[in-house]
């Protein structure tokens, strides 16, 4: 760690460099890093800083105490010279081409929207960013984000102004409009509900820091199969039953894999698929991802093939 602040009471912003000064690989908005700390938890932070600056990524941490236990770990041991281990950076939250932009950010979702605010900003393309939190004083980067986006911010702590009126927002932009939206599971199943009542949902790009169970009850497990994955690079090849996870099985063998939210919406886990039919039960490839099967995540999909062969 180059250098570590605190953006608010529950929020620590850290600067990492390479320790030989060396240029960082480039990175565009919407992407993260995926941090391993010390204990072996690895955990994802979007990237908010500026693509110019390629010495340096800058991420923030939410301090969640009732969590799992990463961020109070990553908050605990945050000084500048600690080591941390990387990978990436990798991005599932590009910001497409548009001709404008609307930005819904919620607590510390506002991370990968202050840096597509940014490149909005740079490509001179119109945006409105609108961003809540529960209090004023709990959302971090608040006079970075004013002082880019003047009038164009609009401010919104619950306890002053309640929760804003989606509708009113989406009735606003243009029909070409692209919206992203980053923040708490609850702010972004309201957002899609609008966007789907407006038909809309085709504009709508978002990012989940967590997730609930929907997804995981929307596949009944008794309609669960059993297959075969082989592992490429290992030679192994496996049997995953009906009542077990492909992730489970495959910890019994691989050391050291990799992954975090085992529910299908981090990234961590993406693992290249060589052959055969994933079943994709994620919440984070797209349609045409999907559809390619050239990567699945292994927290949560299947395969419709009696075989898949992974990059492993």
């Amino acid at each position: 760690m180059a250098a570590t602040a605190t953006a608010t009471d529950e929020v620590l912003e850290v600067r990492l460099a390479d320790p030989t000064g060396a240029e960082l690989p480039p990175w565009a908005p919407g992407a993260h890093l995926e941090v391993r700390l010390p204990s072996g938890r690895v955990r994802q932070y979007s990237l908010c800083g500026d693509p110019a600056d390629t010495r340096h990524y800058r991420i923030a941490a939410l301090r969640e105490p009732a969590g799992r236990g990463g961020s109070v770990e990553l908050h605990t041991l945050a000084r500048a010279g600690v080591a941390l281990s990387v990978r990436g950076p990798r991005n599932h939250f590009p910001l497409v081409d548009a001709p404008a932009y609307l930005f819904l950010a919620g607590g510390i979702g506002i991370t990968p929207i202050l840096a597509m605010a940014r490149e909005a900003d740079r490509r001179g393309v119109p945006f409105h960013l609108v961003y809540g939190g529960r209090t004023r004083a709990s959302m971090a980067f608040v006079d970075e984000v004013t002082a880019l986006a003047a009038d164009r911010v609009t401010l919104l702590p619950q306890d002053e102004a309640g929760l804003p009126d989606l509708r009113a927002l989406l009735d606003a932009t243009g029909p070409g409009t692209a919206v992203y939206c980053c923040g708490p599971t609850g702010m972004i199943d309201a957002v899609e509900r609008v966007c789907a009542e407006t038909d809309r949902s085709g504009q709508l790009h978002v990012e989940r820091f967590t997730a609930g169970d929907d997804l995981e009850v929307a596949f009944d497990p008794a309609a669960n199969t059993e297959f075969e994955v082989h592992l490429a690079r290992t030679g192994a090849t496996l049997r995953v039953p009906r009542d077990r996870r492909m992730i489970d099985v495959l910890r019994e063998v691989v050391p050291g894999l990799t992954y975090d939210c085992e529910k299908g919406y981090c990234g961590a886990c993406e693992t290249r698929v060589l052959d055969g039919t994933p079943e994709h039960r994620d919440s984070l490839l797209t349609d045409e991802e999907r559809a390619a099967g050239r990567s699945m995540m292994i927290c949560v999909g299947r395969c419709h093939s009696e075989r898949l062969v992974l990059d492993l």
